[in-house]
């Protein structure tokens, strides 16, 4: 037998040598970050998404609420439709409200009554049609309580959106009448997220059991479910509005911001909500698409006013002097928020300048509190959820937040909660365990939020605020079928709300998420909601 090629055993060497040198840099991209361009882990052209929420929202319509609106966003807006809908298509302004399952409507004279024109040749994914008596069947489940198909789940969670309405009637097959209590200009917006899911769906599962098998129009389809940990859904390729580019997507719960940004790092999921603020200079660094924009949210404490200290207005505002803002946006969240120095975001149409009224004054804090009887400060209970739906980075915020405070002699015990046991808590009109203040995320992206928030008749008015002038204004608003008038309306209540000062104002978020290099065409909307049906991974779209 001969001796090996020397040139021959040179080659090997080398290829040796780089193995181990490509094998020893993917050790060292895994641990510092992986790749932009990772598949997460479905292949294909599916989109995972990793959420803030701690367990996938509930499946049935407007019950996807129970997780915020990151559980509209990614179950009900993709699984159904509504009357109407949010165009999430450009990022350069506020969605305006457009028609999906209703082509056309029109109200009487009084603002009172409003006729909606349903769009023909739409079906369900499990076939059945949708018409009138859909609708009517879906409105029943919703606010008729006198109705066998009433679901008291559903009101109480959709409440929002539909408190106030009258009755509801089949005019012909594709055309329906809903009637309210008072005039309601902004209804159309308020529907947006009153979702229609398929009697024969219903009436077969039950609803316990539709919540597990849901049936929609939307642009997905649901495929499986593994509570607490996966949801799968399928494009629907006969979606009245065309077909999804995306085969699949696929939600995961993942509400530690650290573990999403592994997830997305290591390839499990090529899309996340809310990343780590301190990650977000490597991840842009490595590739990934970092995305914020503007949007109609808020970032409060919301007073409970109940009780003494914050019964005094003075107290109230003097906690809006103490804190620093522009340092928590520098600091905490690396510029993927604004200060919010009023009660309204700048991407909501009732943004006026000179509704920014705080500032970050700590001896004029001092001395609110001093002629409200609190010179050496007080100690009170802040109630705060550990995650969820627009709560960014709660924990280092709070904590931030409470450091400032105790520089004017308020001392601030924090309460994590559970996400969701806060929203059961506040959509019934509580702060969680009586505290001094509670901690959430907010925003006006449906009108009827004003009146939710702030009307003194408000079930979901925690706080309980009350100003006549507030509750006039409100009123007012629901009579101006103009929406420039409607805003300069809220403008007002806006200035009032800042003398008042219901709230401590923290930031408005930016909406920061994530996505790996390879997703492609999805548009970043001054929106709570998400189009998904515009993007493709890689070319497969």
């Amino acid at each position: 037998m001969s001796s090996p090629d020397p040139r021959r055993r040179r080659r090997r060497l080398l290829s040796t040598a780089v193995t181990a040198l490509l094998s020893a840099l993917l050790l060292v991209l895994s641990a510092c970050g992986g790749s932009a361009t990772s598949g997460g882990g479905a292949g294909g052209n599916t989109l995972i998404i990793g959420m803030t929420a701690s367990d996938i929202p509930i499946l049935d319509t407007g019950l996807a609420q129970g997780q915020g609106y990151e559980g509209l966003r990614f179950v009900a807006n993709q699984l159904y439709d509504g009357l109407t809908k949010f165009d999430l298509t450009k990022g350069d302004q506020i969605p305006k409200i457009e028609p999906d399952l209703a082509e056309s409507w029109q109200p009487n004279a009084d603002l009172t009554s409003w006729t909606f024109k349903l769009r023909p040749g739409v079906t369900f994914h499990d076939g059945t049609p949708w018409n009138a008596d859909a609708a009517i069947f879906n409105l029943e489940r919703y606010a008729d309580k006198s109705s066998p198909n009433f679901y008291q789940e559903l009101n109480a969670q959709g409440g929002l959106s539909i408190a106030g309405i009258k009755s509801f009637s089949k005019v012909d097959d594709m055309t329906i009448t809903i009637n309210t209590n008072g005039p309601w200009s902004y209804l159309p917006v308020d529907l947006a997220t009153v979702y229609f899911g398929s009697p024969t769906a219903i009436k077969a599962e039950g609803n316990q059991g539709f919540a597990e098998k849901p049936v929609g129009t939307g642009p997905f389809k649901f495929e499986s479910l593994e509570r607490g940990q996966r949801l799968v859904m399928t494009k629907n390729a006969s979606y009245w509005n065309g077909a999804p580019k995306l085969d699949k997507v696929i939600l995961r719960p993942i509400p530690d911001p650290t573990a999403r940004v592994a997830a997305l790092r290591s390839g499990e999921v090529n899309w996340i909500e809310v990343p780590p603020p301190d990650d977000v200079p490597s991840l842009q660094n490595q590739g990934f698409q970092v995305l914020t924009n503007s949007y109609n949210h808020i970032w409060p404490w919301v007073y409970n006013m109940r009780k003494a200290p914050f019964d005094n207005q003075k107290v109230r505002e003097a906690l809006n002097w103490a804190i620093n803002r522009q340092s928590l946006v520098d600091n905490i969240l690396k510029g993927t928020a604004e200060p919010a120095l009023g009660f309204t975001p700048k991407a909501d149409a009732s943004f006026r300048p000179e509704s920014e009224v705080y500032g970050y004054d700590p001896a004029k804090a001092k001395q609110l509190l001093a002629e409200a009887g609190y010179p050496n400060g007080f100690t009170m209970t802040l109630s705060y959820p550990t995650s969820g739906s627009g709560n960014m980075v709660p924990t280092p915020m709070n904590t931030a937040l409470q450091a400032d405070l105790a520089a004017v002699g308020v001392k601030v015990e924090l309460k994590p909660i559970e996400w969701a046991a806060m929203l059961n808590d506040f959509f019934a009109g509580n702060i969680p365990d009586d505290a001094n203040a509670m901690n959430i995320s907010l925003s006006y992206q449906q009108e009827g939020f004003w009146t939710s928030w702030f009307g003194s008749q408000s079930t979901s008015n925690a706080g309980k605020y009350s100003n006549p002038q507030v509750d006039a204004l409100l009123a007012k608003a629901r009579t101006i079928l103009d929406d420039k008038q409607r805003s300069d309306v809220y403008a007002q209540v806006a200035q009032i709300l800042g003398q008042d000062s219901p709230w401590l104002v923290v930031v408005n978020d930016k909406n920061p998420r994530v996505l790996s290099a390879n997703v492609k065409g999805f548009v970043q909307p001054q929106s709570w909601f998400a189009d998904l049906t515009t993007i493709s991974i890689g070319d497969s779209g």
